[in-house]
């Protein structure tokens, strides 16, 4: 046998007035979440599908309204952000200044040397990608040769195709 549903009437009311008051999405869902079973006497599963959303969100926005309405300035935290990351954006800048110098001098930047002095500070094997990753959240790129060498000189070149020696003879 289920439980009986327990409906505060006070956050019910407070719901309404957030309702009425909402000038984002996720504020009128959590109120939507609070006044449909209460009010209509939905179902968590019916209040789910009307949002949009999954039964446990349902829950979800419920906690959500009653922690606001507790604590109105508190800052939610956000979803964002990185997780995973191993070392901060700063540490990672500090980490890459290392070779800035050398980059900017010109020099042709390896990534096995920066994958292995990575895995040395963080104390275990990291993947090629993260370096590449990495290199690509700091805006370093990847600079392809150019199609011509810096010290050629047309005018030469033209002239030897013109007065070369043939090599090969018609049969």
């Amino acid at each position: 046998m289920a439980r009986p549903r327990h409906v505060d009437m006070e956050l019910v009311t407070q719901a309404q007035f957030v309702a009425a008051q909402a000038n984002d999405v996720e504020s009128l869902r959590s109120a939507q979440a609070v006044l449909l079973p209460a009010v209509l006497g939905a179902t968590l599963e019916q209040t789910a599908m009307l949002l949009g959303v999954g039964r446990a969100s349902v829950l979800r926005l419920q906690g959500r309204l009653r922690e606001f309405c507790a604590n109105p300035d508190a800052v939610r935290p956000s979803w964002g952000g990185r997780r995973r990351a191993s070392l901060t954006p700063q540490e990672e800048e500090d980490f890459l200044a290392r070779w800035q110098d050398e980059s900017n001098a010109g020099e042709v930047l390896v990534a096995s040397p920066l994958r292995a002095a990575l895995a040395q500070r963080l104390g275990h094997p990291v993947a090629a990608s993260v370096v590449y990753r990495m290199l690509a959240r700091h805006g370093w790129r990847k600079v392809a040769p150019d199609t011509r060498h810096p010290k050629s000189d047309a005018q030469a070149q033209d002239d030897w195709k013109k007065n070369s020696p043939k090599l090969w003879q018609r049969l």
